[in-house]
């Protein structure tokens, strides 16, 4: 059968200080029900990744992998979601420990199952696209069954953020081709070439393949993190595999999905295939990303909570005191972020400087603020 399972373990620090260790970013209300009203209410980039799947799956296939430590919120913030569909991570080993994790855990109550894997990251839209696109990658399994397919996202842009998949031949199967290669994260002027050669797409870190082509990669790649997880799954469910994760995952190889998986797997010619996603597709992993989940102005100010802006043009503000008030008057190109014990202000164009910041603030005034 088909399952999918969310990768929620993240802390979310380049959205300090709204994102906290103890409330990341996938927990915290920001993606507005109605971005063009700035009083509509809003929900958690979680809630919105488990919805978008429940257009695919019924719930009882639908996973969610966490940190420990976000077991109790996460379960609180998803009602529908069943108790033994929660993992839980003791500590953060990169992706290819939790993929494989999650890979193991699927398998071990499904043999034979296909096994989605996306991010609490993102915001996808329409769903409906979403939804034809997975499905064309599941469907992509029943023609190849070995094959490791990565969702890559049509490129509005020259970004430069992200990473790209080329495509390659064609399969025969709509909407899925070969993947050709992949590419680090380009300069601007590689960047363009990619965009203007139609070749190229994002790579969304989305992928669909069967749990047990998975666990098979890592057994000839990762051979310790696979020995580690036959380890996990064969102690019986509860307390005792908790003891045993509890007492494995932290000694596993911290390593990515894509360097443990994926790279290894390109170099075989039609084993790592690419379903095309033609949606509008935000990857909120900074504050300018968030912007265009906020509501906006003529001025190109982006906001949530009370706000006045005098002459400031293309600001991101956010504050989640309903009482405080954020006024700009001859500000732009701005971001303003108020909470209960810390205001934070930086140009856009540093915004990925936040990371950097919080670690300046935990080096001279402790953890409290993190």
């Amino acid at each position: 059968m088909r399952h999918a399972v969310i990768m929620a373990g993240g802390s979310g620090t380049r959205l300090w200080p709204l994102s906290r260790a103890g409330r990341p970013k996938q927990l915290l209300d920001l993606v507005a029900d109605d971005p063009s009203d700035e009083r509509s209410g809003a929900h958690s980039l979680l809630e919105e990744a488990f919805g978008r799947l429940r257009a695919v799956l019924p719930a009882d296939r639908i996973w969610v992998c966490t940190a420990a430590r976000y077991g109790e919120q996460v379960a609180a913030a998803l009602p529908d979601l069943r108790a033994d569909r929660l993992i839980l991570e003791p500590v953060a080993r990169d992706t290819a420990n939790a993929v494989g994790l999650a890979a193991a855990l699927v398998e071990d109550v499904d043999p034979g199952a296909e096994l989605a894997v996306v991010s609490a990251d993102h915001v996808i839209r329409p769903v409906e696209r979403f939804a034809a696109a997975l499905g064309a990658a599941y469907d992509a399994l029943a023609e190849r069954p070995d094959a490791l397919v990565t969702l890559g996202i049509r490129p509005t842009s020259p970004a430069t953020g992200f990473g790209y998949v080329q495509r390659g031949a064609a399969t025969g199967l709509p909407g899925v081709a070969e993947a050709a290669s992949f590419r680090e994260k380009p300069d601007r002027a590689t960047a363009e070439e990619y965009l203007a050669s139609g070749q190229y797409l994002w790579n969304s870190g989305m992928f669909v393949w069967r749990a047990r082509t998975v666990l098979d990669a890592l057994a000839q790649h990762l051979p310790a993190t696979a020995e580690g997880l036959r380890r996990v799954v064969a102690a019986p469910a509860g307390a005792q595999r908790d003891a045993v994760l509890a007492e494995v995952f932290p000694t596993l190889p911290k390593i990515s999905v894509d360097y443990a998986v994926l790279e290894p797997a390109a170099a075989e010619a039609g084993r790592v295939l690419v379903a095309d996603l033609d949606v509008e597709w935000l990857d909120v992993g900074s504050w300018p990303a968030l912007a265009h989940t906020l509501a906006g102005d003529e001025q190109g100010n982006a906001a949530r909570g009370l706000t006045v802006f005098v002459d400031s043009h293309r600001n991101v503000v956010f504050s989640d005191d309903p009482e405080h008030l954020v006024a700009l008057a001859g500000v732009s190109d701005c971001v303003v972020v108020h909470t209960r014990d810390v205001t934070m202000v930086c140009p856009a164009s540093e915004a990925e400087r936040v990371k950097q910041l919080l670690a300046a603030v935990e080096g001279t005034r402790g953890s409290a603020w993190s």
